[in-house]
């Protein structure tokens, strides 16, 4: 008996991570459907470069589903995006916070759309582009890192369900960013070589965050102080800056350095109220953190028992894998203080290659 075709849902986004798991699921005998989704261009009136962005990657996803004959959806999710990623994401800049919009876009909009859609057209899977893994073990889905170490994007992906990991496939998984290229340029894919998304994905071609805020919030002098409470210098705003950033006068930060931390490095050790910015020479106390909260901690495999120890956290994409252990299910202790704990960001937790789940930063102590 002929075995039914599968169909997949495959968020097509005009790069060439999702291309080429389209060309590879369509080799494997998938019945292939592209959905690109639109996001940019309430943003063309004041950022050229998205519109122009957007443009492009939505040419790319039709000249790929036209050179792989697949049918491509499009979804105009402008309105959502605003509204569920970019409002409240400019809304905790605004606070202090230093917040993650790639994780609340896969949240809010990214699957949750393609998990619609894919039941409307009733595909049997959806499908994205992103360098993880699922391994499906005694009837529970775990989500894994992607093979390629220096592209890893599992800590994006740590609110998702099991619901929406019985349902997903990462057909690039295993393979490397090198070899993904290698696969798209063997194929006559024109985007093999197209440059991969970095930062903000709204952002286009501004060079920082700092600017696309500068748009959104008003600037507003504050001091910096040391540790000690002393004056060192103004900066613009703490909505433009984060935990463990270095001082610097391009980015609107001057300070006058005491003279025996001259050939210092500064960083933010702290933002406090009354847009107060505590900066600290490099190596001083104030910088490190022993614990931090975590606040909505997502565990994705609810139904397995979470280890206490043998952990380690991520707290930041691609950041160093600190070791330490969970304590009460809300806090993480590190086993040596780290720099550079962002209240406002993502930490998820791992356990060897297994993402446990994560959260969002809150309260770190020494």
């Amino acid at each position: 008996m002929k075995k039914t075709q599968k169909t997949v849902l495959l968020a097509l986004s005009g790069g060439v991570d999702s291309s080429v798991s389209a060309l590879l699921l369509k080799k494997q005998g998938y019945n292939v459907i592209g959905l690109f989704m639109r996001t940019l261009r309430e943003y063309s009136t004041t950022n050229k470069a998205c519109s122009s962005k957007q443009f492009t990657d939505e040419k790319f996803a039709k000249i790929i589903s036209k050179m792989l004959r697949i049918k491509l959806i499009i979804l105009d999710e402008i309105k959502p995006y605003k509204n569920k990623v970019i409002n409240p994401m400019i809304q905790a800049y605004q606070k202090g916070l230093t917040p993650n919009p790639d994780i609340t876009c896969n949240k809010l909009i990214k699957f949750p759309v393609l998990m619609k859609e894919a039941k409307k057209i009733k595909a049997d899977y959806i499908v994205t582009g992103h360098y993880a893994r699922i391994a499906r073990k005694n009837e529970e889905y775990h989500l894994l890192q992607g093979t390629d170490k220096t592209k890893d994007q599992s800590y994006f992906l740590y609110e998702l369900t099991q619901k929406e990991l019985s349902k997903l496939i990462f057909p690039i998984g295993n393979l490397t960013k090198e070899e993904v290229r290698k696969i798209a340029e063997k194929n006559n894919l024109p985007n093999y070589n197209k440059p991969g998304t970095r930062g903000i994905c709204f952002i286009g071609k501004m060079p920082s965050i700092k600017q696309f805020l500068e748009n959104k919030i008003k600037k507003r002098k504050g001091k910096i102080l040391s540790p000690e409470g002393k004056f060192l210098g103004t900066h613009e705003g703490t909505a433009f800056y984060t935990i463990g950033q270095k001082i610097q006068e391009h980015l609107g930060m001057r300070i006058n350095k005491p003279k025996q931390f001259a050939q210092k490095r500064y960083y933010i050790a702290e933002k406090r109220k009354n847009n107060i910015i505590i900066a600290a020479p490099e190596n001083h106390p104030s910088l490190l953190k022993r614990s931090v909260i975590i606040n909505n901690l997502h565990i994705i495999n609810p139904n397995q028992i979470t280890p206490r120890s043998g952990l380690t956290a991520r707290i930041r994409h691609l950041g160093q894998l600190h070791s330490g252990r969970l304590v009460n299910n809300n806090r993480f202790v590190f086993s040596k203080p780290i720099e550079g704990i962002a209240k406002g960001q993502s930490i998820v937790l791992y356990h060897k290659n297994q993402v446990l789940g994560g959260g969002i930063q809150s309260n770190p102590k020494p």
